[in-house]
């Protein structure tokens, strides 16, 4: 059994596994990520691997981070919240740790893990959301993971859905993911307390009587107990993020959709909106079939698990039958 390290750079947290070619995590350690140093973020991802190295027989590194990772497979082109610009990260891992390491974007990991061993498993065209403070993203076609010709394909929360709408950290104005996010649901529920405050008179209490004091557990805790100001909020944030998916599918013609990230343990809540106003928009509904919406399975480990497997794809060349390919680039799931 060919066992590799999957690693999730967060913003707040660097996790890291141990994953059989089952999907199965056998071990797991965690550290704080020093996001103010990206020197020291790659000093903890080395000390990480080599933790988990000394109790197990890995053979590769995967790491997902957010941000633009090149065709190479290594360098992260730019990462926001952590510095990086067209850093090696790759090379300075394996130099650190001895071990062959595979850098991917962090929604690209995980679209791979849900279509190898999640909610996309019997999916042909699977595209994947992950829906947090932002919005990522990932396309598995034929068992493929489509990454672009330069390596940032699906940067799908920066599609224009307002023109001239909010001011994105992008640089661009009206990003979906200003409108269809973690973050605009607060705005939203937020917003709503201000000029609606009677309306919205749970969640307020929720918050201590401050409209900016409003989280998002706030307001999926209101709305599971059906408040109607907090499914009010969902209601708006999920007519938006259908609204583009309808336009992705314009793209790509997808027979399943997978909505993950943290908005998404919001489940139900979340999804049915989104499937709703996916397929009320839906360019010529009435006349093609449409596509399904899931929710993601595996949760907050789906990163660790995807960067583990693309890591023993790639460079271990393992296809999911155990047969060799080559390059190990591109393998058929099946």
């Amino acid at each position: 059994m060919a066992l590799t390290i999957g690693i999730d750079v967060g913003g707040t947290k660097i996790a890291a596994g141990v994953v059989d070619t089952d999907g199965v995590i056998h071990r797991m350690v965690r550290r704080d990520t020093p996001s103010h140093d990206a020197r020291r973020v790659e000093n903890v991802i080395a000390e990480l691997v080599r933790e988990l190295a000394d109790t197990h027989p890995v053979q590769a590194v995967g790491i997902g981070a957010a941000g633009f990772v090149a065709a190479d497979l290594s360098t992260v082109l730019f990462a926001p919240n952590l510095a990086w610009r067209n850093e090696p990260l790759g090379e300075v891992v394996e130099a650190a740790c001895g071990l062959p390491t595979v850098v991917e974007n962090d929604a690209n990991a995980a679209a791979w893990g849900e279509a190898r061993f999640g909610a996309g498993r019997t999916g042909q065209t699977v595209v994947v959301l992950t829906v947090g403070t932002g919005i990522g993203g990932g396309i598995v076609v034929d068992g493929v993971l489509h990454r672009g010709k330069f390596g940032v394909a699906a940067e799908f929360g920066h599609l224009n859905v307002e023109p001239h709408g909010r001011r994105c950290g992008c640089g661009n104005h009206g990003c979906w993911e200003r409108y269809a996010s973690g973050r605009a649901l607060v705005r939203e529920a937020q917003d709503l307390a201000n000029v609606s405050p009677g309306f919205a008179a749970d969640l307020l209490a929720r918050a201590g009587g401050r409209a900016d004091a409003i989280t998002g557990l706030h307001i999926t805790a209101a709305a599971q107990d059906g408040d109607p100001a907090a499914l009010e909020c969902f209601r708006v944030i999920g007519s938006w993020l259908g609204h583009g998916m309808a336009d992705i599918a314009a793209f790509f013609d997808p027979d399943l959709f997978i909505i993950g990230g943290g908005v998404c343990e919001a489940g139900e809540l979340l999804r049915g909106p989104a499937a709703a106003a996916f397929e009320n928009r839906l360019t010529g509904r009435a006349h093609r079939p449409v596509a399904e919406v899931r929710l993601a399975e595996l949760g907050a480990n789906v990163g660790i698990v995807g960067a583990a497997d693309l890591a023993r794809e790639r460079v271990l060349g393992l296809a999911h039958n155990g047969s060799r390919v080559s390059g190990g680039v591109q393998c058929p799931i099946g």
